[in-house]
């Protein structure tokens, strides 16, 4: 975590303005939303218009396999310090098939020992985060494994998980209660 405390705190229920609350309530639903979201209720109208992105980022219109998301978004928020992200998608990324060990492995890099296909995603993701563009070799690694709507997908997922690495990080959004930050993730 980059803060020890937040810059915008989350909100609290009594302090909710009736837009604030209808723009949390698809990520309630009978309970507490995740601090993500009760901090961008801060701004309701672009937290609406997040879920609508990240809806399809999440969502099977991304023609990426759920578990080749999940790697993109992990090692996305490795890259970005972004221990929020990195402790809620190790979750997701959990359920949907990757490994402890693969995890670990996708702080370590391409190199770690993945199948050339899952190596080429994190090539991807590292090119991306860093250069803002992925190279002739990489994008003709992924084209032997991914067609081009997949590829499309790569880069999608990659700039939106910067992107909420960058508000994650800025706004100083804390872990929810229960988690635990990744060691290699403190400031």
């Amino acid at each position: 975590m980059r803060l020890a405390a937040p810059r915008i705190p989350p909100l609290d229920e009594a302090e909710m303005t009736d837009e604030q609350r209808l723009a949390l309530e698809p990520f309630s639903r009978g309970r507490r939303a995740i601090n993500i979201f009760r901090t961008l209720a801060r701004a309701p109208k672009a937290l609406a218009r997040f879920n609508e992105w990240g809806g399809y980022v999440l969502s099977r219109r991304n023609s990426l396999p759920p578990r080749e998301r999940e790697i993109l978004i992990l090692r996305t928020g490795f890259l970005c310090k972004s221990g929020y992200e990195f402790t809620q998608h190790t979750r997701i990324g959990l359920a949907e098939g990757l490994t402890d060990a693969e995890i670990g492995k996708i702080k370590k890099g391409a190199d770690a020992g993945w199948s050339d296909a899952d190596a080429a995603l994190i090539r991807a993701a590292d090119e991306l985060v860093r250069g803002h563009f992925i190279s002739n070799a990489t994008w003709d690694a992924l084209g032997r494994h991914f067609d081009d709507k997949q590829r499309m997908d790569v880069v999608f997922t990659v700039g939106q998980y910067t992107q909420v690495s960058m508000f994650l990080n800025t706004f100083g959004v804390q872990l929810d209660e229960g988690q635990t930050l990744d060691p290699d993730l403190r400031a």
